[in-house]
């Protein structure tokens, strides 16, 4: 077989979590629990803020669309891991682990965008409250949404594009429970300078450059707090930005530590609960922390769900 475009390997044996069986069973348990709740948690709160007027604001437009990136992100992570636990077959096809890395790295990478735009709705709401309705309009809320899908998706195509190029023709053991970019390249027979400038760069402006503007919004948030002489105004304006930066602490810590402090792509085990982190825990996180702390998604809910009166 040609090695300029193909590859000589057609399927990759993934790691698995555990070899020990009973941890095998509970991790199983854990998962498919987890992966329950960030379908039914992300599903009910995108059905409350589509079909409840009171939550047709920027904030819970922003919100639904971080439900469906979530409900994307656990969908393509979780069923494969399922798979491997419950009927031992570690096994993916070529296809499937490039279809695995589209959808995860679209996902991933949406997410960060997304939170920043978040965090610049959270400023504008309380730093500049008289003008949120002016700044926050539906135009640009939709303009934003349609940004962040949009470069994530090109972001994704370029990396798979670029994966699909290189040749693989042996080992094909890969040294996580996914198909991430890091792992694959370490398995490749071809150069990967090319992937791994561009792994560089897209390092930098998701995570980093989206990573300061996060900080910087919420710095101004801080400041302007800060000078509200009530406790209860106080407490009112961070309460309304709580659950948000609750999620932006959880992600960004998961994937700074993945794509920038691991060591030099190993797949160690710390490596691999850091990446449950992100892919299993925080979609099925996001939806109780947004609940709990949230007075009008709780209402919402209970309103569309009768059994929870």
């Amino acid at each position: 077989m040609a090695t300029d475009n193909h590859s000589a390997v057609t399927e990759f044996i993934l790691q698995g979590i555990s070899e020990d069986p009973q941890l095998q069973r509970l991790f199983m348990f854990l998962f498919l629990l987890f992966f329950l709740t960030a379908l039914v948690g992300n599903g009910l709160i995108f059905t409350a803020v589509i079909l409840s007027p009171s939550l047709h604001t920027p904030m819970y437009f922003f919100l639904a669309n971080l439900a469906v990136l979530d409900i994307m992100c656990t969908s393509t992570v979780l069923p494969k891991l399922l798979e491997g636990l419950v009927a031992q077959e570690d096994t993916i096809t070529y296809g499937g682990c490039l279809a695995q890395l589209f959808f995860l790295t679209w996902a991933l990478a949406a997410e960060l965008l997304l939170l920043t735009a978040m965090a610049f709705d959270r400023y504008v709401a309380i730093c500049q409250p008289l003008h949120y309705s002016v700044i926050m309009s539906w135009p640009l809320c939709i303009l934003m949404a349609g940004a962040v899908w949009t470069i994530s998706v090109a972001n994704t195509s370029v990396h798979t594009g670029l994966m699909a190029r290189l040749s693989f023709c042996g080992p094909n053991h890969i040294q996580h429970f996914l198909c991430e970019i890091p792992a694959l390249l370490l398995l490749s027979c071809s150069p990967t300078t090319l992937n791994s400038v561009m792994m560089f760069i897209a390092d930098a402006y998701f995570g980093v450059i989206n990573f300061a503007l996060t900080l910087a919004s919420y710095a101004f948030i801080v400041a302007s707090v800060l000078r509200i002489r009530s406790a209860k105004g106080k407490h009112r304006a961070f309460s309304t930005c709580s659950s948000h930066l609750t999620v932006v602490t959880l992600y960004y810590s998961s994937v700074i530590y993945t794509y920038f402090l691991s060591g030099s792509g190993d797949s160690t085990e710390r490596d691999k609960v850091v990446s449950l982190l992100y892919t299993v825990v925080s979609p099925a996180l996001n939806p109780l922390i947004y609940t709990l702390r949230n007075k009008d998604v709780k209402a919402a809910l209970q309103k569309r769900t009768p059994f929870s009166q």
